[in-house]
């Protein structure tokens, strides 16, 4: 099976997906985080990353970062809307037909000639009323999106923390020993005696 993937070039894209996404959220969740904050920081960074205007996206999720402050995890943010990059691309007409239906405005047409006219500059009027529209779609959609994934998230990211941290969710110790512990100590005292 090794085989076949190093042949097909997919082991390759499984290394860079394990340096660039894996190893970072394993390392994110190491640090023991709240898993509440992770999961608010993940979901505002799919949903800046899923914002209609490819490019835009790192500077929005910058803004949050600099607004939110401390509230949210920086990276986690970013990775997040790192990953969302290919899901922006497919909800840009989501969101362009969203907005279109919003305002009863007329469709954008998505053919060929269209592509045409916006090389050629002859549909500026029209490409800007698209990107209005495209705009109006996800700032409406956007704080359902952000509140679906939250609530998915959290769970999520309990367990996740629970699994990966080292010192995160666990119990906290008392400074007093545990029964097993005194019942060792015990045991030793009694053989040496």
């Amino acid at each position: 099976m090794a085989d076949l993937l190093r042949r097909s070039g997919l082991q390759g894209i499984g290394t860079w997906l394990n340096k660039k996404v894996v190893e970072p959220f394993v390392e994110i969740l190491s640090r023991g985080a709240e898993p509440k904050q992770l999961a608010f920081s993940t979901a505002l960074g799919i949903t800046c990353g899923v914002f209609p205007i490819v490019g835009v996206t790192m500077f929005l999720c910058v803004l949050a970062i600099a607004v939110l402050g401390t509230s949210i995890n920086a990276p986690t943010v970013m990775l997040a809307n790192f990953v969302a990059t290919p899901i922006e691309l497919s909800l840009m007409i989501v969101f362009l037909r969203f907005g279109e239906y919003l305002t009863g405005g007329d469709h954008f047409s998505l053919t060929s000639d269209a592509l045409k006219k916006v090389l050629t500059g002859k549909a500026s009027k029209e490409i800007l009323l698209s990107i209005a529209h495209a705009l109006l779609g996800w700032f409406v959609m956007a704080p359902f999106i952000l509140g679906i994934l939250y609530v998915i998230f959290v769970p999520c990211f309990t367990m996740l923390v629970r699994k990966f941290s080292t010192g995160g969710l666990s119990p906290k110790k008392d400074d007093a020993p545990s029964y097993t512990e005194v019942m060792l100590k015990d045991n030793d005292i009694s053989a040496q005696g």
